[in-house]
């Protein structure tokens, strides 16, 4: 996964959970509100973060998705 200069893993911000860079603001925080019906404008304020650094977020989640193994469970 491509950690872009957008988001930090670092083990000293949030035990080493992915950051806005510059800020101590975790993705799952901004992905979260965005699904939890906020608009970009209101993470912006909210956060003080950029459209770029939203779409940054957005853009690591999917490819962390993209990344994982998905196995349906037998029907019970």
């Amino acid at each position: 996964m491509a950690v872009t200069n957008r988001i930090v893993l670092d083990p000293a911000i949030h035990h080493g959970k992915p950051v806005i860079r510059g800020t101590r603001v975790p993705v799952t925080t901004v992905v979260g509100s965005l699904a939890g019906g906020m608009t970009f404008e209101e993470v912006q304020r909210e956060y003080d973060l950029s459209v770029d650094d939203i779409r940054a977020a957005l853009r690591f989640v999917a490819e962390l998705a993209d990344q994982e193994s998905f196995h349906p469970l037998p029907a019970a």
